[in-house]
């Protein structure tokens, strides 16, 4: 791997859908790079400290949110000299999002009073009343012709649909929550799911014209759905609860066809490879060098000289680190909190937040589990490579941990003093960035081959 130098941030960063660029928050400030060179492209300065940022699909457009203000201003990358600032005065602004044609942009306001709609185009906006999520429920199809919004009156939960073209209200409909959590449109555009509050477990399926096609229900009396994704492929969806089960439902009959326990103790028979990240000290004699602080890398330590990570292959039984969550305190470190499927649906990660040191990976072809990572601190981001089969993770250290089918490894990062502790891809695969505190790097992945030959020593 190839990493670039280090940059400073101080807020959101991402890369343009089209690859070419990265955007990055340093106060007020929006800076444009190129992911070739990582020369700065254009500078823009806003009016207050940026909170978030999102592109516009088509890369030419990027809106920056200051919620301090609260105010959203836009950019156009092409006409440098046009701006757009959005205010709704005495309502604020909670959230902003574009729409998939590039020329709308949605905000909501505080306290969820409306969901405007802005048109770059020409002035006109149109209001949603009453949404009931600031940056959650909302849903764009795949085609981006309609646009599903949860809103709430009367004490009901209700999703609306939305044309993209005239963003008129094409239909709306109840739904039978207690207090809808979020919705997602399938990736075939079949069908919505729609899924409760922690306090009821509901996960509902319904049809864009208002039939209720399904409703799940894994048990009563407990906290429910925490974390609910569609795989890829559209044929199953997955549905992570907080009593440490991943279930996952097929789109045919969306009856369960997989239940996956986390357990604490991984006993025989098993055929999983638990990888176990170990320090590697390397004796090295530096005791007659005289190097400046400023030139020792990140992994030394000076009582064991440089510290090397690898994995290694542990034998059965395992029992992971599992923390109980306190009975007296809200929002309780349990249950699987991450979730992501690989891009081919043929894998998908989980966390169990009980134990924030294992990654699952599970195998649905086999319908088992096909690996487990165990980390020495708190997983922070998991994320597939879009476009093959390879995870990449991350725990704020300043290494980087993959996955393969063909094994698992460590890679360093050279930069000293960076503690890696987010993780993206850009849409093609041929870029990661890597966050710390205050700074970012980028780095080249090389691609797999056809019969990849990784294992944890590489």
């Amino acid at each position: 791997m190839e990493f670039t130098e280090a940059y400073k941030q101080t807020g959101p960063c991402c890369f343009s859908p089209n690859s070419r660029y990265v955007a990055v928050a340093n106060d007020y400030r929006l800076v444009i790079r190129d992911t070739f060179s990582f020369q700065v492209v254009q500078l823009f300065s806003c009016l207050d400290k940026i909170s978030y940022i999102e592109w516009a699909l088509d890369s030419e457009y990027i809106l920056c949110g200051l919620y301090k203000k609260p105010m959203i201003q836009a950019w156009s990358l092409t006409q440098p000299e046009w701006t757009c600032k959005i205010d709704e005065g005495p309502a604020g602004i909670s959230y902003a999002r574009w729409s998939p044609d590039s020329r709308h942009i949605l905000t909501t306001s505080e306290f969820q009073l409306r969901l405007t709609v802005w048109s770059l185009l020409n002035t006109a906006c149109v209001h949603v009343q009453w949404p009931k999520h600031g940056s959650k429920g909302v849903s764009f199809n795949q085609d981006g012709k309609f646009a599903a919004i949860c809103t709430r009156r009367d004490c009901k939960d209700y999703v609306n649909l939305l044309s993209c073209q005239s963003w008129e209200i094409m239909g709306s409909f109840a739904v039978d929550t207690l207090d809808l959590a979020d919705l997602e449109w399938s990736p075939d555009d079949s069908s919505i799911v729609v899924w409760d509050s922690p306090l009821e477990y509901k996960v509902l399926i319904y049809s864009p014209d208002g039939r209720c096609l399904f409703k799940y229900q894994a048990y009563e009396c407990g906290l429910g759905v925490k974390t609910v994704s569609w795989s890829p492929c559209g044929q199953f969806l997955a549905i992570g609860s907080y009593d440490q089960m991943l279930r996952v439902l097929n789109h045919l009959t969306w009856k369960t066809f997989a239940e996956f326990l986390h357990l604490s103790t991984v006993r025989a028979p098993c055929s999983a490879a638990i990888f176990k990240e170990i320090d590697e000290p390397l004796q090295l004699d530096m005791s007659e060098l005289s190097l400046d602080e400023n030139f020792m890398p990140s992994n030394y330590d000076a009582s064991e000289g440089y510290i090397s990570v690898r994995y290694e292959v542990m034998e059965l039984p395992v029992a992971f680190p599992f923390q109980k969550p306190p009975a007296d305190k809200p929002n309780p470190k349990q249950g699987v909190g991450l979730l992501a499927w690989s891009k081919d649906s043929q894998y998908i990660c989980t966390r169990n937040d009980s134990m924030p040191t294992a990654l699952w990976i599970w195998d649905m072809r086999h319908l088992e589990v096909a690996a487990i990572l165990v980390q020495k601190e708190p997983i922070r981001a998991a994320v597939w490579d879009p476009t093959c089969t390879r995870l990449l993770l991350c725990t704020g250290s300043s290494h980087l941990y993959m996955w393969t089918p063909s094994g698992a490894f460590c890679v360093c990062n050279p930069l000293p003093g960076f503690s890696i502790s987010d993780l993206k891809w850009n849409i093609d695969g041929s870029c990661l960035l890597l966050k710390d505190k205050d700074a970012f790097c980028c780095a080249t992945v090389p691609s797999l081959p056809e019969s990849s030959d990784y294992s944890s020593d590489d």
